[in-house]
């Protein structure tokens, strides 16, 4: 879900997909991922001594950040350092408007489900994915293809920059 607010949108998870009984949550800002203005807001839970957490929701926009992945937070609430990463990796896929009449957003979700992974979706044209395991891939990214090649759909892999914190 994203609003915005006096000129600055928050991006929020509706439904994380480690929800756990107590919860945190931080900002990240994603000035420095090319998106001035916006904010994300994650998911968070203890992982050890003092501000240290894991991610328990799959970045929608923040870039260098995946489910699992270890995160220092700073004193306003944003998290301000990557402490270890999990292995996983986020694929993210933006369909684009006006939709073509073969849709892939349904296939999408199919393939998602038949292959066990994690999805979170923000509004009905952006999907993140967690991917524990490439090999699992292979459906997903058929099911996508041809919008990806007619132009209406995009995907990219949320390590393909560094998480920078602002």
């Amino acid at each position: 879900m994203q609003v915005t607010i006096d000129g600055i949108t928050y991006v929020s998870h509706e439904a994380p997909a480690w929800r756990c009984e107590k919860s945190y949550m931080a900002m990240v800002d994603l000035t420095p991922f090319g998106l001035g203005g916006m904010l994300e807001q994650l998911w968070l839970r203890e992982a050890g001594e003092g501000e240290v957490y894991e991610v328990c929701c799959i970045p929608y926009y923040a870039y260098g950040l995946a489910l699992g992945d270890v995160v220092g937070k700073g004193e306003s609430d944003t998290v301000d350092h990557l402490i270890k990463k999990s292995g996983r990796r986020v694929l993210r896929v933006l369909f684009a408007e006006p939709r073509p009449l073969v849709d892939s957003r349904a296939p999408l979700r199919e393939a998602v489900d038949a292959a066990g992974v994690l999805s979170e979706w923000n509004g009905d044209r952006h999907v993140a994915i967690d991917v524990p395991d490439i090999s699992v891939m292979q459906p997903i990214f058929d099911s996508v293809e041809p919008e990806i090649k007619s132009g209406t759909a995009f995907w990219e892999w949320s390590d393909s920059k560094g998480f920078m914190p602002a």
